[in-house]
């Protein structure tokens, strides 16, 4: 991991050569190239969520730059009027040094974001070793800020219990299959039994009064997940589609045409390669996903 660290770092030969490989899922290194991004998504009629790249901080100045990173991205948002919100990592605020730390930080950016038009802040679920603690801090920040939520990976066995937790007290939640290779103690392996789990999941969510997003590629789930929802008489206001930036652009169209919401997440910074790799290649389901992507439209 050491060597992968170096390679992807944001000063490396890698990072300077290679931004095209990535230009398809990470629109640009700075805020302007994102919010340019976002501008275009709402002429599409689509929001946004933007996510600026960087995790696993252990120092505590780097994760007080990150935090201010925020502040100053959510006055770039307010100032030009693009219709998106925020996600965060609390690995880059500082959770893997102390959860204290990582609250104060989000506290503060969850107050800051309270100025825009759009005040959500979307907490990213991690790898496996700091979902309780992510869950922790999460809760804390809610019982005092309401304008944050959660992911909730469908994969994991633990999973609905966490979501009868949200709708218990609640709280967002974006659902997705999970992108982490997680050990089979608890993580369920087999795609048709994720498929199955992600769809009694949704339905629990759709049918709750907590505005889920419904965060998957998957055409097959989006066609259940439709079905759910005149099953269950849920209009279509009262959730969203989300997906990856670059990630079947022709399939987000589509669900705007038919009269869904779509929400773009939409990454951005000099933390892409990292990004790339974990996020796209680490798995072989998501890279060979990837490479298809590349070439549709």
């Amino acid at each position: 991991m050491a060597v992968l660290d170096r390679i992807f770092a944001p000063d490396s030969t890698f990072q300077r050569n290679f931004f095209f490989l990535a230009k398809r899922f990470v629109p640009g290194e700075s805020i302007d190239a994102a919010i340019g991004c976002v501008r275009d998504l709402n002429a599409q009629r689509m929001s946004a969520t933007l996510d600026f790249l960087g995790e696993d901080v252990l120092e505590r100045d780097a994760a007080l730059k990150t935090r201010d990173a925020y502040i100053s991205m959510l006055d770039a948002i307010r100032s030009s009027g693009a219709d998106t919100n925020v996600s965060i990592k609390l690995t880059a605020m500082g959770l893997l040094i102390d959860e204290d730390f990582a609250l104060d930080n989000l506290t503060r950016i969850l107050e800051h974001a309270q100025r825009n038009a759009d005040p959500f802040v979307r907490i990213d679920m991690e790898g496996s070793s700091v979902t309780d603690a992510t869950l922790r801090v999460f809760e804390r920040a809610f019982a005092k800020n309401k304008n944050v939520g959660i992911v909730l990976q469908a994969y994991l066995k633990r999973t609905p219990a966490d979501v009868r937790r949200a709708i218990e007290i609640g709280a967002r939640v974006r659902l997705c299959k999970g992108a982490y290779n997680e050990p089979a103690e608890i993580a369920i392996k087999e795609m048709p039994r994720i498929r199955e789990q992600y769809l009694t999941l949704a339905r629990e969510l759709l049918t709750s009064d907590t505005y889920p997003g419904i965060a998957t590629h998957d055409k097959e789930l989006i066609e259940a997940v439709k079905a759910i929802a005149r099953e269950e008489n849920v209009s279509s206001e009262r959730f969203e589609f989300q997906m990856l930036y670059g990630c079947r652009p022709g399939l987000q169209r589509d669900l705007v045409a038919q009269g869904y919401r779509m929400r773009v997440y939409v990454p951005f910074g000099t933390h892409w390669a990292g990004y790339f790799y974990r996020r796209v290649l680490e798995r072989r389901e998501n890279m060979f996903f990837a490479i298809s992507s590349m070439f549709s439209k």
